[in-house]
């Protein structure tokens, strides 16, 4: 019977969306910015930089660098910035450049129309021109301002448990055992890669968060961040939010970035140059973890589109920024995907990278139970995905109107694992991001016979912090 209830409320919320998004099609005004065109170009090598590996604090930052260091793991090429001589040679072809990858030696140019793309393209030193973006005839007005309450209600406080309404995620997990010995995320910094922040400087549960700053990805950006979709706010909560007996996250001692690549207004392929450059920010600001609560495989436009035969982790731009992050010394933590019941099915982008933790979602109220809605593996070079799986139907959550409520989705089962991650490796600073994701997997439930449906299964934080704590001992 719980599962038909569930399986109606799943239902009920996907024709929820629907009809708030045909309500949103009535809405939707001229795009103003066009017509316009985003292509990425892909440049052959870094000549004429003006940057060296060698003085590397003139492109990343002190506490970046240390991350390295503590980890054994040197620069490289790719830690380069892209080349300025190269730049001010495409700008010189009358386009705008908003953005670079460093890692994939990338440029992002805005044009207002085509032709000047030929010219661009014999450059000597421009491997590969591809359209990423176009601009749509009209679009669904964002940042819009919200109310918000001052005060969770009453009734939300749970009378003799500190943690209130997130116990049960929290402890699945074995997470309230790492609390109990002072690992709340102190000296850890984790970014947060979303769509927008609704209220987050305005609610006052959030005004306690130790966040470090924050940084708009898309172009054009939006006026603010922390008017856009609360989709964002309520995956910081999960992590960092305290209020004693109402809720308390998984990491409510971490400082935080907070960094919107999701343009609500279309689905273009852009949005994996927005999410690369947004954690390769992370990666220059020192950042320990990323959590992204993000995924891609159909696009507006079908060219742009995936096949699941590409989910490998490298074909798509946004897998191959995700797969170099552990080299950075990041440990990335993605959401698997919500199409377990739809007819893709299988984990989407960046969800199918290597060297990440990839989280599906379990029931609530049967907990070891995958959600149906859930995204399954294997990727298709046959790894296991997803790694983990944690409480994601629901899960409680606090919205941009700061109120306490139940949301479902792998979006917010990754955060838990997250937040705990952070704990975990407060514990264990000396173990690099790859030895972390992998005492992770080796402390969940189903590491002996791991599926593409659980992956490794539920991980145990505090089995992980006793073998971490064994090995570090030896």
């Amino acid at each position: 019977m719980r599962r038909i209830l569930l399986l109606l409320t799943i239902l009920f919320c996907a024709t929820g969306l629907y009809a708030e998004s045909q309500q949103e099609t009535l809405q939707r005004v001229k795009y103003k910015h066009g017509p316009a065109y985003i292509y990425r170009l892909t440049l052959t090598d870094k000549q004429g930089t003006g940057y060296s590996l060698e003085h590397p604090m003139r492109f990343l930052s002190r506490r970046s660098v240390e991350r390295r260091r503590r980890q054994g793991l040197p620069l490289d090429s790719t830690d380069l910035p892209v080349s300025d001589r190269y730049i001010r040679m495409v700008e010189r072809n009358e386009v705008v450049v908003i953005g670079q990858s460093r890692w994939q030696n990338t440029l992002l140019v805005r044009i207002p129309d085509t032709t000047v793309i030929q010219r661009i393209s014999q450059l000597p030193f421009v491997k590969s021109c591809k359209m990423v973006w176009q601009a749509p005839d009209s679009v669904t007005p964002t940042a819009i301002k919200a109310k918000y309450h001052e005060h969770f209600e009453e009734r939300d406080s749970v009378t003799g448990d500190p943690y209130g309404q997130t116990s049960l995620q929290t402890t699945t997990l074995m997470g309230q055992r790492l609390h109990d010995i002072g690992l709340r995320g102190e000296t850890m910094m984790i970014a947060v890669i979303d769509g927008g922040f609704k209220n987050v400087d305005k609610i006052p549960a959030f005004q306690n968060i130790d966040i470090r700053g924050y940084h708009d990805f898309v172009t054009p950006p939006s006026p603010s961040i922390f008017a856009e979709t609360d989709h964002g706010t309520k995956v910081l909560s999960a992590m960092a939010l305290y209020a004693t007996y109402y809720y308390v996250g998984t990491a409510p001692r971490a400082s935080y970035w907070l960094l919107r690549s999701e343009d609500q207004q279309t689905e273009q392929e852009v949005e994996e140059d927005y999410w690369t450059m947004a954690a390769e920010y992370a990666d220059s600001v020192g950042c320990d973890l990323v959590n992204s609560s993000l995924g891609y495989n159909e696009y507006d436009h079908a060219s742009m589109s995936y096949r699941q035969w590409q989910m490998d982790g490298q074909t798509s731009f946004a897998s191959r920024s995700a797969s170099l992050m552990a080299r950075k010394g990041m440990i990335l933590v993605n959401s698997a995907g919500n199409s377990g019941m739809g007819t893709w099915k299988k984990i989407g982008v960046p969800a199918d990278a290597d060297h990440i933790l990839t989280v599906g979602a379990m029931l609530a109220d049967a907990p070891h139970k995958i959600a149906p809605f859930s995204s399954v593996g294997p990727t298709q070079d046959q790894r296991v995905k997803p790694d983990v799986v944690a409480i994601g139907a629901p899960a409680r959550l606090v919205n941009g109107r700061g109120v306490i409520m139940d949301d479902m989705g792998t979006s917010f089962s990754a955060p838990i694992v997250c937040g705990l991650t952070a704990c975990l490796w407060q514990a264990l600073p000396k173990m690099t991001a790859e030895q972390v994701i992998e005492l992770i997997r080796l402390s969940s439930s189903n590491y002996e016979h791991p599926d593409n449906i659980y992956g490794y299964g539920v991980p145990n934080f505090w089995r992980a912090y006793q073998i971490g704590r064994y090995k570090s001992l030896k």
